[in-house]
């Protein structure tokens, strides 16, 4: 493929959120005084996240950064599994946790060899300056940070997939989209990018195991080292 950028989603596809927020909620939680199934926890905040983007969208909510978004949906999480214990200043320290998430092993040494080559950037929901502290916590050494936050909308919306052909002025199929979720895959091919699939199995939760990739997907790796290596 002729392909001069890379553009990765980062949530589940670069790093491991579910063990990361899992962790974090149990260390708070418990400093606080709480136990729970902080696992589950972990889970139902994440599953608000769709559905709450998916409302900014449609324009049935304000757009608001992710930051502020996480907020809103811990305070439904914490309502939910009754952990009012955690103050004001636990629940700002959880929605920074999204910035400090463990990457997968193969991550760091992928991307390292994927940018012998291509322009690697973020192309996620999260905010600039979060995918920022990110990037700098975990070592992920992209070229730039882009994301949806510049398009004041969130994917599959197609203005946050062509934002990386209008910055760099290349064609959308110059441009390869890489995640491991196949609604984002599709939303960039609709876009007119190239997509490039990477299964995550503990993404998924263990018991669940990764889905097939979008049957038009131009490139199908195991991990970032494999995709490297393919390209």
């Amino acid at each position: 493929m002729d392909v001069e950028i890379i553009a990765f989603d980062v949530f589940g596809t670069l790093v491991d959120w579910r063990t990361s927020i899992t962790a974090e909620l149990s260390r708070i939680g418990q400093r606080a005084g709480l136990n729970a199934d902080w696992a589950a926890v972990a889970d139902a905040w994440r599953s608000r996240y769709g559905p709450t983007l998916a409302a900014v969208r449609r324009g049935e909510r304000e757009y608001q950064p992710l930051d502020a978004l996480h907020a809103i949906m811990l305070d439904e999480v914490v309502a939910e599994f009754g952990l009012q214990a955690l103050t004001e200043a636990d629940r700002d320290e959880l929605v920074l946790a999204w910035y400090r998430l463990r990457p997968w092993p193969d991550t760091v040494p992928g991307l390292t060899e994927l940018r012998r080559l291509h322009i690697l950037l973020p192309l996620s929901n999260g905010g600039i300056g979060l995918l920022t502290r990110l990037a700098r916590s975990a070592g992920m050494p992209f070229d730039c940070i882009l994301s949806a936050e510049l398009a004041q909308s969130y994917k599959p919306d197609p203005r946050v997939y062509l934002l990386p052909s209008g910055y760099f002025d290349v064609r959308p199929e110059r441009v390869l989209m890489v995640a491991c979720h196949p609604g984002d895959l599709q939303g960039a091919k609709r876009a007119g990018l190239r997509t490039g699939f990477v299964p995550r199995p503990l993404e998924w939760g263990a018991e669940k195991g990764a889905p097939p990739a979008p049957p038009d997907t131009d490139i199908v790796a195991d991990d970032l080292v494999a995709l490297a290596a393919l390209l």
